[in-house]
């Protein structure tokens, strides 16, 4: 399996104690750099639209198995949960395109650590 980089995520977030746990609990605007070479990908793209960003977590812990859910005392397994220390650690945000500008797109509802790996965009449904 061959996975890659297609862009980088411009981010106010450095570590995992400012960054909101999820993208959606944010109005932050975080700017997606696409490289040159993906920028055809972007066509059709519009302000306004709903994407799902992939990224790579790739400051997260990936021997971590188990931990503890948000608001719930007891110990569960990473795959019952959200935390972004997996064994695969792929991230998924829904968020809405704020502006658009040739290879750089800015975006609400990312919740992405500075310089973060983007691995693909996905459109949803038009709004």
């Amino acid at each position: 399996m061959q996975l890659k980089e297609i862009g980088t995520i411009h981010s106010p977030y450095t570590c995992q104690k400012n960054t909101p746990k999820q993208g959606r609990e944010s109005n932050e605007i975080l700017e997606i750099e696409i490289y040159p070479e993906y920028q055809d990908g972007c066509l059709g793209l519009e302000k306004g639209q709903k994407i799902v960003v992939i990224y790579w977590g790739d400051r997260a812990d990936r021997t971590i198995l188990q931990n503890k859910k948000r608001g719930v005392r007891p110990i569960t397994g990473i795959f019952n949960s959200r935390s972004p220390h997996r064994s695969n650690p792929l991230a998924i945000n829904q968020c809405t395109i704020i502006e658009l500008n040739d290879n750089l797109i800015k975006v609400t509802g990312l919740d992405a650590f500075d310089r973060s790996p983007l691995l693909d965009i996905k459109s949803t449904l038009k709004n």
